[in-house]
């Protein structure tokens, strides 16, 4: 029975709605599954059983009372250079070890819609490697042959999704540290665009580049987690406001391919065939190529390593080296250590010379909408890095290094197997927040190649969610709807699930006109405006986003929204009117009247501080 599970979300799905199993059944599966891989090195901190048990047996209480779970009984893991509240976050190195009062916002998303937390896991210090073997924990290898490396930095949350002790697990990645284990280990690896996800509660490697990452068994796993864990956060610096729907990409897509002398596989001449073949499916999808001249793209790639970027990861732990000189492995302080040559006005020159090189790969985006790279050249055993740990690790970079750098998003997906049952993947990338249409085509192509998920044996589940890119024109033609949404709705608030969930996509941000007040209702959960329309009264007018639903999806919401919420109509600043969330009259009894804030966001960021003044009033 336990084999038999699946841990995607669709047979997990599958399974409770069904009644077959429940969050009990499936955690007391995964700890046995633990258990029977024995020491794996994947865990840093695994929660106790006991724990999970009384964990899922509240959460199947919350579901019981309507409570809306999209994530209901998923397990997932968290790398361990992300906070969560009362566990110790060690970033591989003990010494460095501190308990989290505060989790990661990500997790706290997660956990509030409904998903279990196993347990943080293992990586390369400090996140910096691509290979996995840089850990005082231990080294996760390979699920398919333990002689060979899992890939870092995020090693034991790409072996816990592989193995299938997880449905979904967090990690990071600032030079494919998601990417190179995904492809290791048989699995998907999204990279979002920098600033999608929130970064605040995690230990920085390189505090402009870094990026959470979702590690799934497919491709529209990874993207219902994205939307969940995607929205602006006003605390954290780096954080970025999606401009919404993009145009869509033609039929058909135009994907890039370096010019052949310019591809490099290390000497792995299966690896090489086989992204040859990943290339004829890719046209199978409805794809054309285009060959590009990656040049640039290599040389902003260098910048990372052997260039100043490295002196980012020295700022992030300066003051706790200084006081711990012997704490790091000897490989990561060689690497961090190398810092120390670069002068000010060398990080102004590589600024400069990325900045030159941002110009010259805009160009080539101008003829493609994708481009297609080996995720790795080659892989390589456990041994082999030992031996030679500084060279191997670079080569794994050659073709993720400089995604950051010129702000590309990314996924990984699994794209076939070597004669010698080793995974070889490939890389699909974009210009930034181009994420949607990344996994909506990782997921096609994955689902057209077949095979299993990871190491679990299970077919790859063909997409049920997401954008298409040859069906986007298809979709752009259905009757939909806007509606305005003000408060728990917005993008980063905690309901904003309920509209991406189903296929909703942001149109704009705009205001409503002058006669529209806020009011913060009481004893709502979580915490809700209710916006009124106030004939004679002039004032900011209201912050909204407009939203674009389906004509299936906007009845379905429509009929869910609780009293003494409502669907009505409002007016815009342009004049136009719009259905928009308005309140009942009898619920600003008790209501403050936020209206001077301009709007929820406003409001929320400021009322801790202000103490409801600025004009605020009680009702």
């Amino acid at each position: 029975m336990e084999s038999s599970i699946s841990l995607d979300l669709t047979s997990l799905r599958g399974a409770y709605h069904s009644k077959s199993l429940t969050p009990v059944d499936i955690v007391k599966i995964i700890y046995k599954r633990i258990a029977a891989r024995g020491k794996d090195a994947v865990w840093i901190h695994l929660l106790p059983k006991a724990q999970v048990l009384e964990a899922a047996t509240k959460l199947q209480l919350r579901f019981e009372k309507g409570e809306d779970l999209p994530l209901f009984g998923v397990p997932f893991a968290v790398k361990d250079n992300l906070d969560v509240a009362g566990l110790p976050t060690t970033a591989a190195c003990p010494e460095f070890a501190y308990k989290a009062t505060k989790s990661s916002p990500l997790v706290d998303r997660l956990l509030a819609a409904g998903a279990l937390l196993i347990g943080k896991t293992n990586l390369d210090q400090f996140a910096t490697g691509l290979v996995g073997t840089r850990s005082p924990y231990g080294v996760p290898r390979c699920v398919f042959n333990p002689e060979y490396i899992s890939g870092g930095s995020s090693s034991g949350s790409a072996v816990a999704v592989a193995a299938g002790l997880v449905s979904f697990a967090l990690g990071t990645d600032t030079a494919g540290s998601g990417r190179v284990p995904a492809a290791f280990n048989n699995i998907v690896g999204w990279k979002p665009t920098r600033g999608l996800l929130s970064t605040r509660g995690l230990v920085p490697a390189c505090r402009t580049l870094d990026c959470v990452t979702v590690l799934s068994l497919t491709c529209d796993d990874a993207l219902q987690i994205g939307q969940i864990l995607q929205g602006y956060d006003a605390e954290d610096p780096w954080s970025r406001v999606s401009p919404g729907r993009l145009p869509p990409w033609p039929t058909p897509f135009r994907y890039g391919v370096p010019a052949p002398h310019q591809l490099s596989f290390f000497g792995d001449a299966e690896a090489q065939k086989l992204f040859k073949q990943a290339l004829t499916s890719l046209e199978e999808c409805g794809g054309r190529p285009t060959e590009i001249d990656f040049e640039p793209f290599a040389e902003a790639a260098s910048l990372l390593y052997s260039g100043p970027w490295v002196a980012e990861r020295l700022a992030a732990i300066e003051s706790f080296w200084g006081e711990h000189p012997d704490a790091l492995l000897k490989v990561t302080a060689s690497i961090i250590r190398g810092a120390t040559k670069w002068q000010a006005t060398d990080v102004f020159k590589a600024i400069y010379q990325l900045e030159e090189l941002k110009r010259r790969t805009a160009a080539t985006w101008k003829k493609i909408d994708v481009m297609v790279l080996p995720t790795t050249g080659t892989i390589y055993t456990v041994a082999m890095v030992d031996k030679d740990p500084i060279q191997l690790n670079s080569n794994l970079g050659h073709y993720t290094n400089f995604a950051n750098l010129l702000d590309l998003a990314a996924v990984a997906v699994p794209a076939s197997f070597r004669p010698n049952g080793l995974p070889f993947g490939i890389s699909l990338l974009a210009p930034a927040f181009r994420d949607e249409a990344l996994c909506a085509l990782g997921g096609r192509f994955h689902s057209t190649l077949g095979g299993s998920m990871g190491a679990t044996g299970h077919p790859v589940i063909s997409p049920g969610s997401g954008d298409l890119p040859w069906d986007v024109e298809k979709k752009d033609r259905e009757t939909r709807y806007e509606l305005a949404v003000v408060g728990a709705h917005l993008t980063g608030e905690p309901l904003n699930h309920q509209l991406t969930s189903r296929g909703g996509y942001l149109v704009k941000a705009t205001r409503t006109a002058t006669d529209y007040k806020l009011f913060a209702l009481s004893g709502t959960t979580p915490p809700k405006p209710g916006l009124v329309h106030t004939p004679g009264f002039t004032g900011p007018g209201i912050d909204v986003e407009i939203w674009s639903l389906n004509d299936a999806t906007f009845g379905a919401f429509v009929h869910e929204v609780p009293p003494p919420l409502a669907i009505g109509n409002a007016r815009l600043a342009s004049g136009s009117l719009v259905k928009c969330f308005v309140c009942e009259p009898s619920a600003l009894e008790g209501a403050v009247d936020i209206t001077p804030f301009g709007g929820w966001r406003a409001y929320r960021r400021q009322s801790t501080t202000a103490n409801g003044a600025i004009g605020s009033r009680q009702v």
